[in-house]
C-alpha cells in the first residue's frame, strides 16, 4: 500500500445477502461484547451504515470493515419516540477455517449467502488484519468511504507487531511493538469526536499530560464523517491509576502521594483546555436546565433500579441546594473538560508522570452534548467515584482510604489552580450525586455484582444532604 494510496473494493459487502446472512450470528455475538450498549433489549435487526474490503475476500484471508446499525426496540423508560439504533463498527476476519489460536476470536460459520461454507470472526485477535490497519495509517490510505490520516511528525515503522489488549473495555485497543496504541471506537456516530479533537489541540498546546495523536481513521459518508480510531504513542512500562489503586490497599499503603499528583496533572489539563478552547458564565437560567437532567437522571434511574427508591428524596436535595444557590444569583465558568474522568483514563509513567487519556466523554451521551463547555468539577466528582471503586474492591473496604485520596487529589489540584474544588461543596456534591446515579443504573444493568458501591454512596450521599 503506497503513500496516500487509494483503492475501493465494495462490491461484494454492498450486496444485501450478506449482511442477511451475517444477521443470525451479528444476534447471538454483538450483545455478548463488552462495548455493545443494548444489553438487556432484543436485536430486531441490522442495517449497513458502510462496507469496506479491506482484503480481498477472495483470498485465502479477507478482512470487512462493516459500519453496522443494530435495530432495537425501546423500553418503556426511554419512552416511544424514534430511534435509529446504534451504529458499530465491525472488523470482520473470514477464513474457510479458524485456527485453533484464534479460537476465542469465532463469530460463526455461514451457511448461505456469498460466503457460504467460511468462518467469520473478530478480526482484531489476529495480527495479519491488525497490521493493515496500521499499514493503511502509515501510509495515509483511502480505501472506499474510509480514510487513513497522520501527523508526519510521527515515524510509523512496517515492522510493528501487533497484539490486542483484551481487559475489559467500552471500545478496543491494539499496541504495536510497544510503540503506538490504536483506540477503534466502536460504537460511532458522525461529527467531531472529543477523543480525537481534544488530543490534537493539547499537542497544539504542547500539553505533555495528553499523548498526542500520531494517526487516526475516518469514515466518509455522504455529508457526514465519522470519526473510527485513533493511534497515540504507548506508553511502554506505564500503569493505569486503577491498578495502581487496587495494588495500594492491598499492600496496606495509602495512595494520598499519587493521588496528589493526579490531581496536579488534571488541573494542568484543565487550565490548558479553558486558555485554548472558549469558555462561558452558567447562569440561572442555564444551572436551571442542568439540575433538570440530573433530576430526571435520578427519576428514571429509580424507576429502572427499585433498590435506588429509598434515597432518592434525599438525593434529591443535592440537586436542590444547587438550583438555590443558582437562584440567588451565583455563577459558576463551563469550560471544556475530559468528560469521564476515573482512575482507568489515567497513566503513570515509570518516570512517576501522569497522563490523560480517552477523551471521548460518555458514549452513552449524545455528541453535541460531550463537545459542551462543562464545570471542571464534573471530572472531579468522577474521581472522587473512581477513589470510592477502588476502596470497595478490598473486603473489607479500608475505612478512611478514599477520603484521603480526596483530600490529596484537591490539594494536589489547588497547587495548580490555586483554588481547593471543595471550596464549591454544593456544586461538587450535585456532581458527585450524578455520577453515583448513573453507576447504580449502569451497574444494575451491565454489572450486578458491582452494584452495592454505588448504592452505598448514594446512602451517603442522600444522608449527608439531609
Amino acid at each position: 500500500m503506497s503513500e496516500a494510496a487509494t483503492h475501493s473494493s465494495t462490491a461484494h459487502v454492498a450486496r444485501p445477502e450478506l449482511l442477511a446472512s451475517l444477521d443470525p450470528l451479528l444476534r447471538e455475538w454483538l450483545p455478548r461484547q463488552r462495548w455493545f450498549a443494548g444489553k438487556g433489549r432484543p436485536v430486531a435487526g441490522f442495517s449497513l451504515v458502510g462496507a469496506v474490503e479491506l482484503l480481498p475476500l477472495t483470498a485465502h484471508l479477507g478482512l470487512l470493515h462493516l459500519l453496522v446499525r443494530a435495530h432495537q426496540p425501546l423500553t418503556p423508560a426511554q419512552g416511544a419516540t424514534a430511534h435509529p439504533g446504534d451504529c458499530y463498527q465491525l472488523l470482520i476476519g473470514v477464513r474457510e477455517a479458524l485456527p485453533p489460536r484464534l479460537a476465542p476470536a469465532l463469530i460463526g460459520h455461514l451457511e448461505e449467502g456469498p460466503l457460504a461454507g467460511r468462518t467469520v470472526y473478530e478480526a482484531l485477535y489476529d495480527p495479519r488484519p491488525a497490521g493493515v490497519l496500521l499499514e493503511a495509517l502509515r501510509t495515509r490510505a483511502r480505501i472506499g468511504e474510509l480514510r487513513f490520516e497522520r501527523d508526519r511528525r510521527h515515524a510509523i515503522r512496517d515492522d510493528l507487531v501487533p497484539r490486542l489488549v483484551t481487559s475489559e473495555q467500552s471500545n478496543s485497543s491494539i499496541v504495536y511493538g510497544d510503540t503506538f496504541i490504536l483506540k477503534l471506537l466502536r460504537r460511532i456516530v458522525p461529527g467531531i469526536n472529543p477523543d480525537l479533537e481534544l488530543p490534537l489541540m493539547l499537542s497544539r498546546e504542547s500539553c505533555p499530560r495528553v499523548p498526542a495523536p500520531a494517526a487516526w481513521m475516518m469514515a466518509d459518508l455522504g455529508d457526514e464523517s465519522y470519526v473510527l480510531g485513533v493511534l497515540q504513542p504507548f506508553v511502554r512500562g506505564a500503569a493505569d491509576g486503577w491498578e495502581l489503586a487496587l495494588r495500594a490497599p492491598a499492600k496496606g499503603e495509602g495512595f494520598d502521594g499519587e493521588a496528589r499528583a493526579l490531581g496536579r496533572a488534571t488541573a494542568e489539563v484543565h487550565t490548558v483546555l479553558a486558555r485554548a478552547l472558549p469558555t462561558v458564565t452558567l447562569g440561572h437560567a442555564q444551572m436551571e436546565l442542568l439540575v433538570d437532567g440530573m433530576t430526571e437522571r435520578l427519576e428514571a434511574a429509580a424507576q429502572a433500579v427499585p433498590a435506588l427508591r429509598p434515597y432518592a428524596p434525599g438525593l434529591r436535595t443535592a440537586f436542590g441546594a444547587l438550583a438555590d444557590l443558582a437562584a440567588s444569583g451565583h455563577t459558576w465558568t463551563a469550560q471544556r473538560i475530559h468528560g469521564d474522568l476515573h482512575l482507568g483514563q489515567c497513566l503513570r509513567s515509570p518516570s512517576g508522570e501522569w497522563s490523560l487519556i480517552d477523551f471521548e466523554g460518555e458514549p452513552s451521551k449524545p455528541l453535541t452534548e460531550r463537545r459542551l463547555p462543562q464545570p471542571p468539577a464534573r471530572d472531579i466528582a468522577g474521581m472522587f467515584r473512581s477513589f470510592d471503586y477502588a476502596a470497595h474492591s478490598h473486603s473489607p473496604p479500608t475505612p478512611g482510604w478514599a477520603d484521603a485520596c480526596r483530600a490529596a487529589y484537591c490539594a494536589g489540584y489547588a497547587e495548580v489552580v490555586g483554588r481547593d474544588p471543595r471550596a464549591d461543596p454544593v456544586l461538587l456534591r450535585a456532581y458527585e450525586t450524578d455520577k453515583a446515579v448513573y453507576e447504580v443504573l449502569y451497574e444494575a444493568r451491565h454489572r450486578p455484582d458491582w452494584l452495592s458501591v454505588p448504592l452505598a454512596a448514594t446512602r451517603r450521599l442522600a444522608a449527608a444532604s439531609a
